[in-house]
């Protein structure tokens, strides 16, 4: 029986070799206990410790702000008053000021947009970007359409006032191309770059908002101000070259 019990524990031996290989034996510890400590409290010690995991980061915090600002409101509600003014008035200054100001502010906040804030929200973290937006945007959503109502609607009363909108004017054609660029400017204006402009700010408002729907959103509308500053650049050599002559 001894023999027999030998024989078995020698053929164990030799199977446990063949499944773990020659190689592998010189990486376990001794069997038994080393020190008084079990093999597998020895094995556990040595096994290479789980580096800690990082604590997942929490929502970029956005501050508090209004879609539309409630007090600019006063602002745009005295502006539709001097344009409807200026327009009952037929006067050829009134609408002159109201034109060229509007056109003027819609002219400077295009280039400024597209080619100056543009590249610099780009290099900005998020949380700043998201702080810039939540300041810049909600005036956006007043300034836009107020000036560009109030440039549309003055610069067709004054071109009626002065005879340049009908076909006889020898400046009719500078006027045409004038009403062309300018359209297509509205449309981008209202319907591309105000609407981007509300989405994100509704976003926003979400209680978890998506980084990802922010930054496509935030890149249409400065896409949007790009391509209309860079069309700002052709209405001011129609207007100068009105205005000359």
């Amino acid at each position: 029986m001894p023999g027999r019990e030998l024989a078995a524990l020698a053929e164990g031996s030799r199977r446990s070799f063949l499944v773990v290989g020659p190689n592998a034996l010189k990486h376990l510890p001794s069997w038994g206990r080393r020190d008084n400590v079990p093999l597998a409290m020895s094995v556990a010690a040595q096994a290479p410790s789980a580096p800690p995991q990082e604590a997942p980061h929490g929502p970029v915090p956005v501050p508090d702000f209004e879609v539309v600002p409630r007090k600019g409101l006063i602002l745009v509600g005295i502006a539709a008053v001097a344009v409807i003014a200026g327009i009952a008035s037929n006067k050829l200054w009134p609408l002159d000021f109201l034109h060229v100001a509007g056109g003027a502010a819609w002219t400077i906040i295009d280039l400024f947009l597209g080619l100056v804030l543009g590249p610099i929200m780009g290099r900005l973290s998020i949380p700043a970007r998201i702080e810039f937006t939540t300041k810049l945007m909600p005036k956006m959503v007043l300034i836009m359409p107020t000036v560009v109502t109030m440039t549309l609607a003055a610069g067709w009363q004054l071109g009626i006032e002065t005879g340049n909108v009908y076909s006889y004017a020898p400046n009719h054609g500078w006027v045409v191309a004038s009403y062309i660029v300018v359209g297509v400017m509205a449309v981008i204006a209202l319907g591309l770059l105000e609407p981007a402009n509300i989405a994100v700010l509704i976003e926003l408002k979400k209680p978890r908002p998506k980084p990802e729907v922010i930054e496509r959103l935030m890149k249409r509308f400065m896409y949007s101000a790009g391509i209309l500053g860079a069309m700002q650049i052709a209405t001011l050599v129609i207007m100068t070259k009105i205005a000359s002559g």
